[in-house]
């Protein structure tokens, strides 16, 4: 597949975009194609992902992902079904800091022969409409804490 870049902007602020892009097991409930998500290890800048993504099959693959600078995410493949999967996201602030304009890059190579359609769909219509849920999802109001019992 060929690299894909896309920027969408976002009404709500670059902090939102960053809690909502890292919250990894969050993103089965918004993004369809992710069957499960869960995170592996964490610390304060730095991610070990594990997704199961599903086009016409599942492909389960684990990331490394990073913040090298405030508002940008970085990713590499550890393991999985793809030949590579590497990308970023980098968020900056619109109209004084109430919006933002997340930019997104990806470079995704199958571990296997996948017909240029299908390659074609996941760049064209999957990638899109996952970028249009996250737009969702960030811009949605926040679900409060529980209240502790």
């Amino acid at each position: 597949m060929p690299v894909v870049h896309r920027q969408l902007d976002i009404a709500a602020t670059p902090a939102r975009v960053w809690e909502v892009i890292t919250d990894f097991a969050s993103y089965p409930r918004w993004v369809p194609a992710f069957e499960e998500a869960e995170v592996l290890r964490a610390d304060a800048a730095s991610w070990e992902v594990r997704f199961v993504f599903r086009l016409v099959r599942a492909f389960p693959y684990t990331i490394r992902a990073w913040s090298p600078a405030p508002g940008r995410l970085e990713w590499a493949l550890v393991e999985g079904a793809f030949r590579a999967n590497e990308g970023a996201w980098a968020l900056s602030p619109l109209g004084g800091g109430a919006g933002c304009r997340a930019d997104y890059r990806l470079d995704l190579q199958f571990g296997m022969f996948v017909p240029g359609a299908l390659q074609r769909t996941l760049a064209d219509r999957l990638l899109p409409n996952a970028l249009d849920s996250l737009k969702a999802a960030a811009e949605a109001a926040p679900t409060p804490a529980a209240a502790p019992q």
